[in-house]
């Protein structure tokens, strides 16, 4: 079975750091995709770092500089490190990954496998970030 859980949410003051964790079970971490997303109320889903099967990683400009995304696997662990945090980062973090059986995805979330892509759809850390 599946299983991813987050953590590592908190309130901090601007300026302050965070870091999140994504730990994962029930498949091979080492190569697959694992991201981080945002969500603030009223706000699309918003991917905010990833790394990819070839273990590449991207950052979105946005927070490119201050987030860090980084992996343990002995302990199947990606963690999401948040300096400079700002206000405009407050909102619940989200990890997922998508793994491919036999020609077709399943995209996971802390909630659960589905067929389609519910990035910001598990249970989440919430994040607050006072000015």
């Amino acid at each position: 079975e599946v299983q991813l859980v987050e953590s590592g949410g908190g309130s901090v003051q601007a300026g302050g750091s965070l870091r999140l964790s994504c730990t994962g079970s029930g498949f091979s971490f080492d190569d697959s995709y694992i991201g981080w997303y945002r969500q603030a109320p009223g706000d699309e889903c918003e991917l905010v770092s990833q790394i990819n099967r070839d273990r590449t990683i991207h950052t979105p400009d946005s927070v490119k500089g201050r987030f860090t995304i980084s992996q343990d696997n002995a302990k199947n662990t990606v963690y999401l490190q948040m300096n400079n945090l700002k206000p405009e980062d407050t909102a619940v973090y989200y990890c997922a990954t998508v793994l491919s059986d036999n020609r077709e995805y399943r995209y996971c979330n802390s909630r659960g496998c589905f067929r389609v892509a519910l990035s910001c759809g598990g249970q989440g850390t919430q994040v607050t970030v006072s000015s």
